[in-house]
């Protein structure tokens, strides 16, 4: 077996994906009301179920098994990533695919004794969904104003908060409003510098 086959592989994928993006935001951009049809195909085409699967098996989430109870690892190691993606887009395609339950576990709230609830999803779902964001993402993000960071890519809170300390040193007249309770925490517990 050539080892760099799966590399190569993942190069195409991801070219492909990117590619594919980059038109996707630009007819948003362009036409603000186009109608986008037949975006499930995209959802189901084996670049983007690939980029999925690598975006889920990089996460620190993939160590942890859905009601299944399988993580990423038992998959690679089990079935094979080849088969998995096959067989996930076949129930896609023939739309007997039904996300499962998630499995939830109560975690600890940093800096509290509080507890919170965490839904983990299964290794499938959890690829359908990497691969639905691939998808909508760039034709949402023509909507976004600049000055939005919520759940965005390559936005933080961070970088939020630095806009607004920049843009209150200024001599501007307005009235903010948001939820930062959550955004206060979270930089509680970094570093700022």
């Amino acid at each position: 077996m050539n080892t760099s086959e799966p590399l190569l592989g993942s190069f195409r994928a991801k070219h492909r994906v990117l590619e594919i993006q980059t038109k996707l935001h630009r007819w948003a951009n362009d036409d603000p009301h186009r109608r986008f049809d037949d975006l499930f195909n995209l959802v189901t085409d084996p670049s983007f179920l690939l980029m999925a699967w690598e975006r889920v098996e990089g996460n620190k989430g993939a160590r942890s098994a859905g009601v299944d109870g399988r993580t990423a690892a038992s998959v690679r190691e089990g079935i094979g990533v080849e088969n998995f993606l096959a067989e996930l887009r076949e129930q896609l395609r023939s739309r007997s695919f039904r996300p499962l339950p998630v499995r939830e576990r109560m975690i600890p709230k940093p800096g509290s004794r509080k507890r919170r609830r965490l839904g983990i999803a299964t290794v499938a779902d959890r690829v359908v969904q990497a691969s639905l964001k691939l998808v909508l993402e760039p034709i949402f993000e023509a909507d976004f104003e600049p000055c939005s960071y919520g759940f965005r890519p390559n936005r933080r809170a961070h970088d939020a908060v630095a806009e607004t300390r920049f843009l209150a040193s200024k001599s501007y007249e307005w009235v903010l409003e948001g939820d930062i309770t959550a955004c206060l925490d979270a930089l509680s517990h970094c570093s700022v510098r």
